[in-house]
């Protein structure tokens, strides 16, 4: 397992990768922030060793490397799901990856769907805590205590001194931010309108198919976490709409310039 991490950061090097300090995660439609990187280096999933392959046809498949408001960064251009078909270790690999070149904080984004009603579409929440209703963790596995403390606390997931920068950022620059409990599913179907009840009853405030893996690793390597989700649609039980795949893209690209505004902001300041 160790061994294929080296080869994995082994095989980044020889490509010219460099030591990042922050790790970007995007989610769904959420890409536009390459624009400002200075990239330097990119390398397709499909050719790192031991890196699963974005199969889902709108996320991407390429890790970048370059700088972004002075510090190195380095980007998943699209992430792993189990629905995909992947395990919880596959999904969660570039994270460990990630760590292993360096990275000090972890930052995440995803697209998910709104259980707080008060949370409109193409709006940003700020994860607060998270409900994992995957059925695994990534944890769960023989030899995780080679890589970090198997019992890790969670009682602070995500990291309040960058949480705290983001909420600063947003009232100043007047962008709403509401602040929430992520729920992760496995999916890739949408929840049923009983799904949505029973979300809602249980503490929820939006609901997707990912970023808890990642934030249970990053937690277990002891890197710094925060994640931002764009509210796409909604789940209102009682006026349950169709979700097109295209209009959660649309909601997305409408959010995207401010989570990119909030990202950028808070790399000047950590």
């Amino acid at each position: 397992m160790t061994d294929k991490i080296s080869e994995s950061v082994d095989y980044l090097r020889a490509k010219g990768f460099g030591e990042p300090e922050v790790g970007i995660i995007l989610g769904t439609g959420l890409g536009k922030i390459l624009d400002d990187i200075k990239i330097e280096k990119e390398a397709s999933y499909n050719h790192i060793p031991y890196f699963p392959t974005a199969t889902v046809e709108f996320h991407k498949g390429k890790l970048i490397y370059g700088t972004l408001e002075g510090k190195k960064v380095v980007v998943m251009q699209g992430r792993f799901h189990l629905y995909e078909g992947y395990s919880l270790f596959d999904v969660t690999y570039p994270v460990r990856v990630m760590k292993r070149m360096g990275i000090k904080k972890l930052l995440v984004s995803n697209a998910s769907g709104a259980i707080n009603l008060d949370f409109k579409k193409a709006e940003l929440m700020l994860i607060d805590d998270h409900i994992n209703l995957l059925g695994g963790s990534p944890l769960a596995f023989l030899g995780v205590d080679k890589l970090g403390e198997r019992f890790v606390d969670m009682s602070e997931p995500y990291d309040a001194g960058m949480n705290s920068i983001f909420e600063e950022t947003a009232e100043r620059l007047g962008i709403t931010l509401h602040k929430g409990v992520y729920a992760s599913v496995l999916g890739p179907q949408l929840e049923t309108r009983a799904e949505y009840r029973y979300l809602k009853i249980i503490g929820a405030d939006a609901v997707g198919m990912s970023t808890v893996p990642e934030v249970i690793v990053a937690n277990h390597l002891g890197i710094p976490v925060s994640a931002i989700s764009v509210i796409t649609d909604q789940g209102d039980p009682d006026n349950l709409e169709k979700v097109e795949i295209q209009d959660i893209l649309d909601n997305a690209a409408k959010a995207e310039p401010n989570m990119v505004k909030l990202f950028k902001e808070l790399l000047q300041k950590i």
